[in-house]
């Protein structure tokens, strides 16, 4: 296991029993029975290992929603499939996710906030690009309401398993907010939140990938994967973005290589985005 890798998962233990606050460096180096200058080697602080505990834990989530939408092709099954995918990927990950619900109601540094608001924007862009393919124009006034009230469900109907330790029924949950969605966008007539409400409030994308920052992320990746598919399609992936000349057939089957491995899935979800899939 790398170190980082290491120290993220047992400061994540710490964090869950004691919350970020009052969890120390001392502590988590001791947790992990490394000196604190191999911590800091890794990381500058304990707040820069929270906010790459946010990005591991927003990124999972953010790629598993927008692999589901992007390839989904049965219109009938896309509500579901992302609804199912969502709350699946909370409980995956609900350790982290029950701190960050908590901890989002104390007072966090300006860089954490912008985080949160630069992955909230990308799942919103997901959630429209959903409703504009499911209702098209019957929605046209109302959608950006309707991706509050999504994002209401994933929110509140998320505690009731992360809190209250109700049993997770993936299947009948995703069912009742298939039928509650479909509710709202066919009968819904009064909308609140219109265009010009959402682009008054956009905080900047300060974190806009750039290609170079692609490869950058890919060196890495492949630098640390041992799986030869996994592996062989990054480097392919990495070639085609320096000189584009794989069909886009050949490119989409090299995305659904590293698609599911869990260290690709943010890449897989960047190369999604740059070459329009």
């Amino acid at each position: 296991m790398m170190k980082k890798q290491l120290i993220m998962e047992k400061a994540l233990e710490l964090f869950a029993k004691h919350g970020f606050e009052a969890t120390s460096v001392q502590q988590i180096t001791e947790h992990c029975g490394i000196s604190k200058g191999a911590f800091y080697l890794s990381f500058k602080s304990k707040d820069e290992l929270i906010l790459a505990l946010i990005d591991h834990f927003m990124m999972q989530i953010t790629s598993d929603i927008d692999y589901i939408v992007r390839n989904t092709k049965d219109d009938k099954e896309l509500l579901y499939q992302f609804y199912y995918a969502t709350f699946d990927s909370f409980h995956k990950h609900s350790d982290f996710a029950k701190i960050l619900i908590k901890e989002q109601t104390q007072t966090f540094n300006q860089e954490f906030m912008l985080k949160m608001h630069y992955y909230n924007r990308l799942i919103q862009n997901i959630i429209l690009s959903l409703l504009e393919r499911l209702y098209g124009d019957e929605v046209k006034q109302t959608k950006f309401d309707l991706i509050y009230c999504i994002k209401g469900f994933m929110s509140t109907y998320s505690e009731l398993f992360l809190f209250y330790n109700a049993p997770l029924d993936l299947d009948l949950l995703s069912k009742s907010l298939v039928e509650k969605t479909n509710l709202l966008a066919r009968h819904t007539t009064i909308p609140f939140v219109s265009q010009e409400l959402i682009q008054m409030i956009k905080q900047p994308l300060n974190e806009e990938v750039t290609k170079e920052q692609i490869l950058k992320i890919i060196e890495q990746r492949i630098a640390e994967m041992d799986e030869p598919i996994e592996k062989e399609s990054l480097i392919l992936l990495k070639q085609q973005l320096l000189d584009p000349t794989l069909p886009r057939a050949i490119v989409k089957g090299l995305l659904e290589n590293i698609s599911n491995h869990p260290h690709c899935k943010w890449i897989s979800y960047l190369l999604r985005c740059y070459f329009e899939f």
